[in-house]
């Protein structure tokens, strides 16, 4: 008899769920993974969930939120103009900011128009990293590519601009006022810029020459830009540099590899036999460190750092604001931060089996926490003393705050879920999407249980307006 109940129950929510849209007006009984519509905990809001993990919605205030999991999510914020579709994440997703618009799939075809500050209408087309196109009113920024055959772009590849006809064959790239033309790329070109030229066949020799010259910073003051000369033979055999001419901190780079390097400044000097034994002497930053055999040997001393590392047995470093320690690495790794306004630290065991987070906001007081524990469990309290725990947690430890996870993909197998409003008093928990539902503030208690077949509400007087609305229900009723 009782599964004969808990099947109509099914039914009737889900054909109450896809039948018609999200916002229902008349009152909504709890039936657990079937259908439950309750007040958020956190926030105000309300969320409804339907179907075990695969659908929600949530409402606060303008915002909305909705899903089926993990196929589809849609975020809305009109009060700022955005949304943001995505399918399957991070397979595609589509997002509009304003005039501002992106569509992406598999960050290798995607399609984004931008507004600029005339009002017109950036249009720009990736097919990576086969084609490239983008059209905008002023034709200047406009630009055509279809690797390798022929093409240009602008602002893209890490480049102000690029020219290539039959890539690698030919090339011409800039970036500032740097030009350099790229025969066969990256074997052989020819570079110049502001006081600057150079050329090389790669890797066989090369040499790139820059005077001292000027520019204006953004206070309108003269600033010297130094100069260099570099040069190499059969690289990374023989180097040879000389970098910063005309400024207070000259340097001189000469290499041999494997068997030494070397590099002498005001402020630094580096002497390394066979790539691995090195010795430094940071003048500037007050230590003085030996390394070898690099990078598992390490000791550091003097007044701006301290280390001492046989990797991966152990590992201790720190400086005025920084702290990094290390036991039978990855079996235990420590990192902190010290500021005036920040301390933070972060312990983790074994890569991402255990990770504890602390971030103290000196300033105000504040802390926030998160304690994660592969792939059993994520726990996390926010500067508002707002907590909420969720079990099981198989991706959260290794990519925390993740929106795109947590809308997606958390529902999915998130078993037990606990929140508590630090603020308010308010607490919730959840088993089995909702199988299990409990929800307590001062004064209200309400329970759920077996898609509603047993519900237990007393209390009321501090149940949110909004839950009661939504419920079609006075706030006191049993």
């Amino acid at each position: 008899m009782i599964q004969r109940q808990i099947a109509i129950a099914v039914i009737i929510s889900l054909g109450g769920v896809f039948a018609r849209p999200v916002a229902w007006a008349e009152p909504q009984p709890d039936r657990g993974p079937a259908l439950a519509r309750f007040p958020l905990t956190l926030e105000d809001g309300v969320r409804t969930e339907a179907a075990g993990p695969f659908y929600y919605s949530e409402t606060k205030g303008p915002e909305h939120n909705w899903g089926f999991i993990p196929f589809y999510s849609h975020y809305m914020d009109p009060s700022v103009e955005y949304s943001e579709k995505e399918i399957l994440y991070p397979l595609f997703s589509d997002i509009h900011y304003g005039k501002e618009h992106r569509w992406q799939f598999g960050q290798l075809y995607s399609i984004a128009l931008g507004g600029e500050p005339d009002e017109s209408t950036t249009r720009r087309v990736t097919v990576f990293p086969f084609y490239f196109k983008q059209r905008a009113a002023d034709t200047n920024l406009n630009y055509t590519a279809y690797m390798p055959f022929y093409g240009r772009l602008k602002d893209r590849l890490f480049h102000d601009e690029m020219y290539f006809v039959m890539f690698p064959f030919y090339a011409e790239t800039r970036k500032r006022d740097v030009v350099i033309q790229n025969y066969m790329y990256p074997f052989v070109d020819v570079r110049h810029g502001d006081g600057m030229h150079g050329w090389q066949v790669w890797p066989i020799i090369g040499r790139e020459h820059k005077d001292v010259t000027t520019q204006t910073n953004g206070f309108g003051e003269a600033v010297t830009v130094g100069g260099h000369d570099r040069s190499f033979f059969l690289w990374p055999f023989h180097l040879k540099q000389d970098n910063g001419i005309g400024t207070d901190n000259p340097e001189k780079i000469r290499a041999s590899i494997p068997f030494y390097s070397y590099s002498r400044s005001p402020l630094r000097d580096s002497t390394s036999a066979l790539m691995i034994f090195n010795w430094i002497d940071e003048r500037g930053k007050k230590y003085h460190e030996w390394q070898g055999p690099w990078p598992f040997v390490i000791f550091t001393r003097g007044e701006g750092k301290t280390t001492s590392r046989v990797w991966p047995v152990f590992s201790q470093s720190h400086d005025a604001t920084q702290e990094s320690d290390s036991y039978l690495w990855p079996a235990y790794v420590y990192r902190s931060t010290h500021s005036a306004d920040l301390d933070f630290r972060r312990t983790r065991i074994a890569f991402y089996l255990y990770v504890s987070v602390v971030e103290k906001n000196l300033a105000t007081g504040g802390e926030r926490r998160r304690l994660d524990m592969w792939p059993f469990f994520t726990w996390h309290r926010d500067f508002n003393g707002n907590e909420r725990l969720q079990i099981l947690a198989p991706v959260e430890p290794a990519i925390p705050d993740q929106r795109g996870i947590v809308r997606n993909w958390s529902p999915f197998w998130s078993l037990w879920r606990a929140e508590k409003n630090a603020h308010t008093g308010a607490a919730s928990r959840s088993l089995l999407w909702n199988f299990y539902r409990c929800e307590t503030r001062p004064g209200y208690k309400k329970v759920s249980l077996c898609f509603g077949l047993f519900r237990y509400e007393s209390g009321g007087g501090s149940r949110p307006a909004a839950a009661d609305a939504s419920s079609g229900r006075p706030a006191n009723t049993h």
